[in-house]
C-alpha cells in the first residue's frame, strides 16, 4: 500500500500534519526513532511551558490543565491523547535511514531495533518534521565526550552536593542552574556574553540575577571553556585570555540545539549554508524537491527561536491542503 503522506518525526508538529491529513481524507503514517513527542521527554521533569494550553492544542482537541500553563507531564499526556483520538498511524521506534524517489513518489527505509530487516514504505509525499532536540550544539573542546558531560538536563536530584559547571546563558542553562542551586549543588555558570541571553523568561530573570548577586550561583562572564577534564574544567577569559581551572564533578553543556538535515540533503533539498534554512515555499512548506515538505522548527534553520509548537502546528494544514489540491495522476493506458 502507498500512503499519501509519510511524516518523519512524531513530535507535536508532526502530529499536526497527521491530524490535518486525517481531516482531509489523506492516508498518513508517522515515523519516529523514539516514542511519540520524544523531544518533550528531554525537557526538565518539572518544567512549565511558556505558552498557554490553547496555543499548544492540535486539531481543536481541548488541552485541559490544572493551572494557567501546562506542565511537561500534562503535555505528554495531551499529545498521546491527540494520537489516540484521531487514530493516527504512529510507527514508534522506527528510525528512517533513507528516502529515495520511486515510481509512485518516494520509498522510505525504516528500521526497528527489534527487527533484523529494515522495512520499506511507499509514499506519494514526504514531510520532514524531525525537530532539533536530538542534535545539541557541540562546544567543540577536548573532553566533551567524557561520561560526566551531558547536553541535556532533566532533573537536579542526582547533583545534590556536587560541583556542577553549566555552560550557557539561555533559558535551559538558567533554569538548570536555579534547580541545581535549590537541591544543594554548587553551581558555576560559564557564558561567553557579559549578561544572560535576552530571551530568558522574564519571571525567571530576577531570581537568577539575585542568586548571582548573593553568590549562591557563581558566574564567569565573557568566558569560554577550553578543555574538560575528569574532575575540572579549564576556561579562558575573552577579556584578557587568562586561564582558570574550576573543579567539577559534572558538566552540563546547555548550549542549544540544531536540526539534523542529513535526510533532507539526501533527498536533494537545498539548504542555505548561512542560515541553515531549507529552501521551501512558506505558503505550502514544499521544498525545492517536488513532493518533499518540511514542518516545525526545521523551517527556521539555525535560529530555533523563531518557530515553536504554537506556530509550527499550523504547518500541517498548509501542507495537507496543498497536497489535497494537487490534481490526481492520470494513468496512461492504451
Amino acid at each position: 500500500m502507498t500512503v499519501d503522506v509519510a511524516v518523519i518525526g512524531a513530535g507535536p508538529c508532526g502530529l499536526a500534519v497527521g491530524v490535518a491529513a486525517k481531516r482531509l481524507g489523506l492516508t498518513c503514517s508517522l515515523f519516529d526513532k523514539g516514542p511519540v513527542v520524544a523531544s518533550l521527554m528531554r525537557y526538565p521533569l518539572y518544567m512549565t511551558f511558556f505558552s498557554t494550553p490553547d496555543k499548544l492544542e492540535i486539531g481543536g482537541l481541548p488541552f485541559v490543565t490544572a493551572a494557567d500553563k501546562p506542565t511537561r507531564r500534562e503535555a505528554l499526556t495531551y499529545y498521546r491523547k491527540v494520537a489516540e483520538y484521531f487514530e493516527l498511524d504512529v510507527r514508534q521506534y522506527h528510525e528512517v535511514h533513507g528516502v529515495r524517489r520511486s515510481r509512485d513518489g518516494f520509498e522510505l527505509t525504516a528500521r526497528h531495533p527489534g527487527k533484523t530487516e529494515p522495512e520499506t514504505v511507499q509514499a506519494r509525499h514526504v514531510v520532514h518534521a524531525t525537530g532539533y532536540f536530538e542534535s545539541p550544539n557541540a562546544v567543540g573542546v577536548p573532553g566533551e565526550d567524557l561520561p560526566h558531560v551531558s547536553h541535556f538536563f532533566t532533573e537536579a536530584h542526582p547533583y545534590w552536593q556536587q560541583r556542577v559547571v553549566v555552560i550557557g546563558g539561555g533559558n535551559s542553562a538558567v533554569e538548570a542552574a536555579l534547580d541545581l542551586h535549590r537541591v544543594g549543588a554548587r553551581v558555576t555558570l560559564i557564558h561567553f556574553l557579559g549578561e544572560f541571553d535576552r530571551g530568558v523568561k522574564p519571571w525567571i530573570l530576577p531570581d537568577v540575577t539575585n542568586r548571582v548577586k548573593d553568590g549562591s550561583i557563581a558566574v564567569r562572564w565573557c568566558s569560554r571553556v577550553s578543555e574538560i577534564r575528569r574532575s575540572e574544567v579549564v576556561i579562558r577569559s575573552d577579556a584578557d585570555g587568562r586561564l582558570e581551572t574550576l573543579s567539577a564533578d559534572f558538566v552540563l553543556a546547555l548550549t542549544g540545539y540544531r536540526a539534523d538535515l542529513r535526510l533532507l540533503r539526501l533527498s536533494g533539498v537545498d539548504v542555505d549554508e548561512t542560515t541553515g534554512v531549507p529552501r521551501h515555499e512558506p505558503t505550502t512548506m514544499e521544498t525545492n524537491v517536488r513532493g518533499v515538505y518540511i514542518a516545525g522548527v526545521l523551517a527556521s534553520g539555525l535560529d530555533a527561536n523563531k518557530i515553536f509548537i504554537e506556530n509550527g502546528r499550523a504547518h500541517g494544514a498548509l501542507i495537507c491542503e496543498h497536497i489535497k489540491a494537487k490534481p490526481p495522476k492520470v494513468a496512461l493506458g492504451g
